[in-house]
């Protein structure tokens, strides 16, 4: 499918040892690793074209421009949208409290209904608590089944219940489900409502495209996709955006000020206030390009088959616990598990000492650690530079952690 060697070969963080022994690192559904092509690509802009963008007529200007225009024409292709429909943000959180603070304060009445679902991350659930309690709207969640999957008799029941708006996750950080979004946003709008994908988990690791899901707003984050920090997009269809109050004021996303009244650039720098992170949007091109060499759909299936192969060992071990779908084709590249009684942290602390990077805690997703009835899990997540080598080796040391505690 893809050559896994030949990738790590892009990744020198790889090229590290942890007390003798080679990183392992399986904590991709918090951040992903970069690859030097994106580093390069960043570093290239720093050392020989950094300038501001927008409005120069000089050549580094123009330059730099032209580069931050590209890479949201490439992302804005990888998502089969159109350019003016991205906008570049921080990270996925910024993303949706974009959509919560210049959408939902123009639209969300007293009384209205915004319907959540039980995994959804804290950037997905916050920002519009606030937006409730501000407005004195309703919010409603659809439970989960035992398996982790979405309860859709629940789903529909509320949408007959005139929900405004829904904020549904694409594929659950912890669970790893992989929800049925484009039936789900069908759905709603029959009913009325608009839909916001969180699409944090999903555009990194499967092909995405919101003409054929349909939402009318999507997040996701750079940095879960092998690009930089701090750059994340939102797409909004052109027709809301178009509606929509900017999120922030100030330089770059006006046409005119005046001493008492301003008007707005066109779409998307009305939403690109101030001096924009260039060279996060630069990397983040880059790691687009990456991932279109590679093809999305070979990046699905490495995931599939290396979660499989890792469902399959980890099962084995005595007292393990794993959470979310057995069914491999609606399930992404994360497992999520408890081991006995030993707290997810100690299991992290374990791992590391055999140079094995877990995530453990509640993975910003507390609501959903309470309906399972734990206060965290310990979570392995995977992605193309992954290796059945290294599962065997977090095998291995699950079990070494097992005999420690006596299990």
């Amino acid at each position: 499918m893809i050559d896994v060697e030949k990738i790590r070969q892009d990744f020198p963080i790889f090229e590290q040892r942890f007390k003798g022994k080679p990183l392992i690192y399986l904590d991709n559904a918090a951040t992903s690793q970069r690859p030097n092509q994106v580093v390069d690509a960043m570093n290239k802009y720093y050392q020989v074209y950094n300038a501001t963008i927008h409005r120069c007529v000089y050549k580094l200007g123009e330059e730099a421009t032209n580069a931050y225009e590209e890479a949201r024409e490439k992302v804005a292709k990888f998502i089969n949208a159109n350019p003016e429909e991205i906008i570049f943000v921080r990270n996925a959180t910024e993303a949706i409290n974009l959509v919560a603070y210049s959408w939902g304060r123009s639209n969300i009445r007293e009384g209205d209904k915004i319907l959540l679902t039980l995994m959804e991350h804290h950037s997905n659930i916050v920002p519009w608590q606030l937006l409730a309690k501000e407005k004195k709207a309703h919010l409603e969640f659809v439970d989960i089944d035992d398996e982790g999957l979405l309860k859709i008799d629940d789903f529909e029941k509320f949408m007959n219940e005139e929900i405004k708006f829904m904020g549904l996750v694409h594929a659950s950080n912890v669970l790893g489900t992989i929800n049925p979004v484009k039936e789900m946003v069908n759905y709603a709008h029959k009913n009325g409502a608009l839909v916001l994908v969180d699409a944090a988990q999903s555009v990194p690791h499967m092909p995405v495209d919101v003409h054929e899901i349909g939402c009318d707003f999507l997040a996701f984050s750079g940095h879960k996709m092998l690009g930089p920090t701090g750059i994340g997009v939102l797409y909004g269809k052109r027709e809301l955006l178009e509606k929509m109050n900017p999120f922030l004021g100030g330089g770059d996303m006006i046409r005119e000020v005046h001493l008492r009244e301003a008007s707005w650039d066109d779409l998307p720098w009305k939403f690109e206030a101030g001096t924009s992170n260039v060279a996060g949007a630069i990397g983040l091109g880059a790691a687009v390009d990456y991932l279109n060499k590679i093809g999305m759909k070979n990046v699905r299936e490495h995931e599939k088959e290396l979660t499989k192969y890792a469902l399959d060992k980890i099962v084995e071990i005595k007292g393990i616990r794993i959470y979310g779908p057995k069914d491999i084709n609606v399930r992404g590249g994360v497992i999520s598990f408890n081991l006995g009684d030993i707290h997810p942290h100690d299991l992290a602390s374990i791992l590391d000492d055999e140079g094995i990077a877990i995530r453990a805690g509640h993975h910003c997703a507390q609501p959903l650690m309470e309906r399972l009835g734990v206060n965290g899990t310990a979570r392995a997540s995977f992605y193309i530079y992954n290796t059945e080598g290294e599962v065997d080796s977090l095998v291995n040391s699950l079990e070494k952690a097992r005999k420690v505690f006596k299990l």
